[in-house]
Formats: C-alpha cells, structure tokens, sequence
C-alpha cells in the first residue's frame, strides 16, 4: 500500500522505535520511586525535557509531557476556565480541530468568538480582521489538518503579546513538517509524536512558567500540571522521531505535490484545490473531485492500491460536510466529494505519478460503473 494519509497518523519512524525499545530495557522503572535506579530515570526525563525545550527555543520548565495534541488542548480550556473567569470570552479558529472546539465549547459555551478566514484570504485566518473587544484568549492552529493551509501564528502571537492575552497554538500539524523557530513565542502549544514518526499516546504541552495546569487530577507529576506515571519510553521514542525529522524535512519540498496537482487538473477537469495559491504544508492537498463521493474515490483508490482520506480522521464517522470546508464557503456537494491527500518525508516522485494515473484509471471505472447502473452519478 502506498500511504497518502500522512496527516492522520505517521508510520514509527525506525529511528524511534529502536528508542522506545532501548528505553524499555533500560529505563522501564517508575520516574517517582524513591531508589536510586528509580532516580536514574527521572534524570533520564528531564533530560528529554530540556533537550525538547532546546528544540523549541524555551525554558524546559515549560513542558509537561502527556498523552497528545487532544489531552493537551482541552488542558489549555481547562486552564482558561479557572483563569479567566466565569464571563471571559475566548476566540477560537473556525476551522480548528475537533479536539479545540469540543473543549472550548466544554468549558466556554456561549463565550467564544469564532475566527474566521476572510473572504479575501482563501482560508487564511488574519489577526487583523478580528474585533478583539472582550476576547481574553487566543486559540489558533498553525496548520489545517484537512486542508494544509497555514495561519500566520506569529502575527498572532505578536498581535495577542501586543494586547496581553495568552495564545494558545495547535501545532501538531506543523511540527516535524515546517520549522521549530518562534513556536515557544506561543504561551499555549500542543504537540502529539504520532504526526512526525513516533509512537501514539504520547505528546506534549507548552505552558508559561508559573501557571498551575488544570490537567489529570492525581499524583504531583510533571511539576503538578498533569496527574499520572509518565511514558518515559514513549518520551525518549518522541524526541528521537522530531530530532529525526528535523534533518529529514530540509530535503522535502511541495515540488512534487505542485506536479501532481498541475497535471492531475489538466488530465482531469473540473478538479478544484481548496487553499490554492496561498501558504500551505508542502504534503498536503485537499481536492474536490469530480461527480463521486469522497467515500466512492476512498474505497476505489484502496482496491489499487493508495490509502487517502476525505479530512480528519476523527471525525470521519460524524456524517455531514467537513466544518472547515464549510468554514471556507465550499457548499455541501463539494464538500461531500473532497480528498485529502498527504504525503511523507519519503515519499517518492513516483509514488506522486502513481496516485495520479490511479486517480485517472478509478474515475474512468466509476464513471463506468454509474453508466451500468444506469444512474448519472453512483451514490454510496
């Protein structure tokens, strides 16, 4: 199978599992024991602690390790909550992940400001076009998980400084992709190692130094911001998959994904590529396809061979249009026949020509199929 569904999840990167297995080996005690060798491998996380907030330009008090981009952003809102008060509003990305808008609606129902992109921007979402009257807090994702379009989280990071409220940023896209620099000027970041080739169940959590977290309830763990024994293997396997992709991703360019997309339009009319033209990850498309649900394109191009997705896999059972293609205007015809496409830091040219001719060859045979079913357009 050809993988194309990079944006879900990431195969283990070799380089991590040989970590987690090691660690495993070597570090598999309890980090809170009161022995020594117990005390070995708390020295062992923190150095992965500093050695991450290395990576990130931020002072490693700052990270609290947990289970993932999902823990960690209904974390941030938890926070909020206790911080800012019964009547602070929040604004809230638009086409942010489901993970952010179920915890700011947990926590802020009835009290967000919804940040939209602007006509103008093609799904860009700009500080400059927000009525910031009332909001005392900032949630803003770097990167769209479906649709691969970039935010301009430094703008906002220095529009929210300007203004003396927290931003909180969902960078589990971006990072492992596009680099580390200015991300710990975020008050607020979330990170998850199964989108840049570690293992799954493992992530983290930027806070500002200082700031009680509103995490797991229990033990006194992670400086008491988050309750529970932490997964030092998994830790130890997560900064060997980001030190890993930080020398893979110099060499990854969107050359060959802007190919595909120039010749896939012009073998195939009618294909529309949302965010075209603006600043976008170099391994990600969202397409509309022509006359076949995304579900039909999905199974098709399965049985030759590629695994795609319609947008995030989370939500892929929720039935109904995409919230962030609707976010963007796509109406719900459209919006039932996108693709996303997302590619990895090996993927080769020729894994590009062969998802095309693929595409080709599986809209010929639906068309095929629709005339013997004697209906124009074959539903699912």
């Amino acid at each position: 199978m050809r993988f194309f569904d990079h944006n879900a999840t990431t195969p283990l990167l070799p380089e991590s599992e040989t970590a987690w297995l090691q660690a495993n080996e070597s570090h598999w005690l309890n980090p809170s024991s009161p022995y020594r060798a117990g005390a070995a491998v708390q020295a062992r996380l923190e150095a992965a602690r500093g050695r991450l907030g290395e990576l990130l330009g931020v002072d490693p008090r700052r990270v609290v390790f947990n289970s993932g981009a999902t823990e960690g952003n209904n974390a941030v809102f938890a926070t909020w909550a206790r911080l800012l008060g019964p009547t602070a509003r929040v604004g809230v990305g638009a086409t942010e992940h489901p993970s952010v808008l179920e915890a700011a609606k947990r926590y802020f129902d009835g009290r967000m400001e919804w940040l939209r992109p602007g006509a103008a921007t093609g799904g860009v979402i700009c500080p400059d076009a927000v009525d910031w009257v009332g909001v005392a807090a900032v949630s803003m994702m770097a990167a769209n998980n479906e649709t691969g379009i970039l935010n301009p989280w430094q703008q906002w990071a220095a529009a929210c400084r300007e203004r003396g409220i927290p931003l909180h940023c969902d960078a589990s896209q971006w990072i492992g992709k596009l680099p580390l620099d200015g991300l710990g000027d975020c008050d607020y970041l979330t990170g998850c190692a199964h989108k840049f080739g570690g293992p799954k169940g493992v992530g983290f959590l930027l806070m500002p130094a200082g700031v009680a977290g509103a995490g797991l309830a229990g033990g006194v763990q992670e400086q008491g911001r988050r309750a529970g024994t932490e997964d030092v293997a998994g830790i130890i396997a997560m900064l060997a998959a980001l030190e890993q992709v930080e020398s893979m991703r110099l060499s990854c360019t969107a050359h060959d994904k802007e190919d595909f997309l120039k010749t896939l339009q012009q073998a195939l009319p009618g294909v529309e590529c949302i965010g075209a033209g603006q600043p976008a990850l170099w391994n990600t498309a969202s397409l509309i396809l022509p006359q076949f649900t995304s579900a039909r394109w999905i199974r098709q191009l399965e049985k030759k061979g590629f695994l795609v997705s319609a947008g995030a896999a989370c939500s892929s059972g929720q039935g109904g249009p995409s919230h962030v293609l609707a976010a963007l205007g796509i109406d719900p015809d459209a919006a039932s026949r996108a693709l996303r496409i997302s590619s990895g830091w090996q993927t080769a040219v020729g894994d590009w020509d062969a998802l095309l001719a693929a595409i080709l060859a599986s809209y010929r045979e639906l068309k095929a199929e629709a005339a013997n079913s004697g209906s124009q357009i074959l539903t699912i």
